[in-house]
């Protein structure tokens, strides 16, 4: 039996099974057929943020930013290059801090952009400061 990984619907939420093999094949959600692997990357909220990372069976990178925020806007157009470069060995999310301050202060989060990698639902990697596709990608590497 071939390696199955678990991959949450970025549009319905559905839990979806996808043979690790056919990762790279831009799978869709069982329930409402949108991609598991959206471009640009899905946006997070309080509400979805959780449930989203927690189901994940692949590292979710997570970007906490600010509409205000020029560092942000700035790295904005190399994390979704990041996303499309990685897609199939990773998630990628966004999380508004401003819209969605319990998930910022739950992470204490201080300055943005940040980066946040979990796996397993659990943080394994953090950085903050603007950074390009490559660097992005190394750190989803690492962690």
């Amino acid at each position: 039996m071939s390696d199955v990984v678990q991959l949450p619907c970025p549009a319905c939420g559905a839990a979806n099974r996808v043979p690790a093999a056919r990762l790279g094949d831009v799978p869709v959600c069982g329930r409402c057929k949108a991609r598991l692997f959206p471009d640009p990357p899905v946006a997070l909220d309080d509400g979805s943020f959780e449930r989203y990372v927690e189901r994940a069976g692949l590292p979710v990178v997570v970007d906490f930013w600010a509409a205000w925020c020029g560092p942000c806007r700035a790295m904005a157009p190399q994390f979704e290059r990041a996303s499309r470069a990685h897609a199939g060995r990773a998630l990628f999310a966004k999380l508004d801090t401003d819209a969605s301050p319990a998930t910022a202060q739950r992470f204490g989060i201080q300055s943005i952009p940040t980066l946040i990698v979990f796996r397993d639902g659990r943080e394994a990697a953090r950085t903050s400061g603007a950074l390009s596709a490559e660097a992005i990608g190394q750190l989803v590497a690492r962690a």
